[in-house]
């Protein structure tokens, strides 16, 4: 991913997001085209500027056979994201752009040992049952033994040694307050969740001022 240095944001930054949002696209090379997968991930910190990821696909979805032994994989993890009109800044001469917050991760993935499945399972669901608090969480053991042999057999884990961490939030760093203000009254106005949220996010430059 081209980052600008303007928006660049190193791991320490970029791990909470990953944490809170907690799913994104897994990326494989094929002989024919990248395939890709959309799920939901538990990240863990493997060592200085490396991570460690755990997902799962469908026995069904053909991509863990491209991961085989181990291949070269790329994960993406996205925020909200807005357009930005440039009326919005109140000066001339400006374009459009999109404002976003992205996380690219690449690394090595590899298929798990069948033993870890229910571990693996357990972990991350327990990881979104905390946020439906007060909620009882679901657990496995909910489940009769046999449905969850079925459950497990049906899904490939996989595991993804991070190398590589780019990642960068794109919010008008580089503008002006007044204009920043302005994009932000402006996305204020569009009533859109996505556009609220990179409104609040470009507030939260402003204060780092």
């Amino acid at each position: 991913m081209y980052v600008h240095p303007a928006f660049r944001i190193g791991l320490a930054e970029a791990l909470p997001i990953l944490r809170e949002r907690a799913f994104g696209q897994l990326v494989v090379p094929t002989p024919e085209a990248p395939l890709a997968v959309h799920v939901p991930f538990l990240i863990e910190e493997a060592g200085p500027e490396r991570l460690r990821l755990e997902l799962h696909v469908a026995r069904a979805n053909p991509i863990h056979t491209h991961v085989g032994d181990g291949c070269r994989c790329l994960v993406i993890c996205q925020t909200d994201d807005a357009y930005i009109s440039p009326d919005w800044y109140g000066i001339e001469n400006q374009v459009p752009t999109w404002t976003y917050v992205a996380v690219h991760l690449t690394g090595t993935a590899i298929i798990m040992a069948d033993d870890r499945k229910l571990d693996h399972v357990d972990r991350l669901s327990a990881q979104f049952e905390s946020r439906l608090a007060p909620k009882p969480p679901w657990t496995s053991g909910k489940m009769d033994a046999q449905k969850r042999r079925a459950m497990l057999a049906a899904i490939v884990a996989i595991s993804v040694d991070v190398d590589r961490v780019e990642a960068q939030k794109k919010l008008l760093q580089h503008k002006t307050e007044a204009a920043r203000r302005g994009a932000i009254q402006g996305l204020g106005g569009t009533g859109d969740a996505r556009s609220l949220g990179i409104a609040a996010l470009i507030e939260d430059t402003l204060e780092d001022r």
